[in-house]
């Protein structure tokens, strides 16, 4: 059995996910008006009214833009995302704006208006910037990109091809949002589980030990029986995740009916691995 790799240590600023797409704007701003130092916290109540005061589009740049530029400096790498959000919202920031500041701000003012969508847009306007961050290789954006926004408005073929770019990518499955309610009872969620599995293990790669989560949320609803997942079958098969348990010991099969060999789901992947296999946008582009 391969051990799992310890997982790199990631900063503090980029460990946010999805947790400022989840919490109430009114959550993120009394965190604020307590968390930032007094400088700044001056600094954020004007910018939130020059906002409010100026919203929409002004020439070539609105000066809510210009605070969008400055929150990293002005508020620190931890609190960036947050006051973002709330200057997004302060200018009431339409999908048009939002487009324009994803198309031509940084991958930190890109992260913040993801996590803004499921506070402004509530129609499936936004979808080509979740689209557009699905793509990329930046982690922090996949992670943004597989919020609340993406739950709510994200087709199922895309959703499942997202849920799998998280796997490829090493973005911890705890970042989609809805996972478990749209995971449930998804057979061909487990069918594309099952096969990737099996590639990685045909090559001689790990699977990515949030994988096995995922599979058991397939499972349909209603009484189950325990099933062996290191089986075959189990992976390829998703109504074996219903049916009896699978035999195991000497004379269970140990190769898949295409002769590759079993999945083992036991070794596990180190965020950011390479496969042979994307899941998803196979020629993905660099932010």
């Amino acid at each position: 059995m391969t051990r799992p790799d310890p997982a790199p240590a990631i900063p503090e600023a980029e460990r946010a996910g999805t947790t400022v797409a989840r919490t109430p704007l009114d959550a993120l701003h009394r965190h604020l008006d307590t968390h930032l130092e007094a400088t700044a916290r001056v600094w954020f109540r004007r910018a939130l009214d020059e906002a409010a005061a100026h919203p929409g589009t002004h020439g070539p740049i609105s000066v809510w833009e210009l605070r969008l530029a400055e929150a990293g400096r002005r508020c620190g790498a931890r609190h960036a995302d947050a006051a973002r959000v709330l200057i997004l919202r302060a200018a009431r920031a339409a999908p048009e704006s939002l487009a324009r500041v994803y198309s031509q701000g940084t991958a930190e003012e890109r992260r913040a208006v993801l996590h803004a969508l499921p506070h402004l847009v509530s129609g499936p306007d936004a979808l080509p910037l979740v689209e557009d961050a699905l793509r990329t290789h930046d982690t922090r954006l996949v992670a943004a990109a597989v919020g609340p926004y993406a739950a709510s408005h994200l087709g199922a073929h895309a959703w499942r091809h997202a849920v799998l770019k998280c796997l490829f990518a090493g973005v911890p499955v705890d970042e989609v949002a809805g996972l478990e309610q749209r995971a449930r009872a998804d057979a061909e969620l487990a069918r594309m589980l099952g096969d990737y599995a099996t590639e990685r293990t045909a090559a001689g790669r790990p699977v990515p030990r949030d994988l096995h989560r995922v599979l058991a949320l397939t499972r349909p609803t209603g009484p189950t029986r325990p099933t062996d997942l290191s089986h075959p079958t189990a992976l390829t098969d998703p109504t074996a995740l219903t049916g009896p348990t699978v035999p195991t010991g000497p004379n269970a099969p140990t190769s898949t009916g295409s002769g590759a060999p079993a999945p083992d789901l036991h070794r596990t992947d180190p965020p950011g691995a390479g496969s042979p296999h994307r899941p998803a946008h196979p020629h993905g582009k660099e932010s």
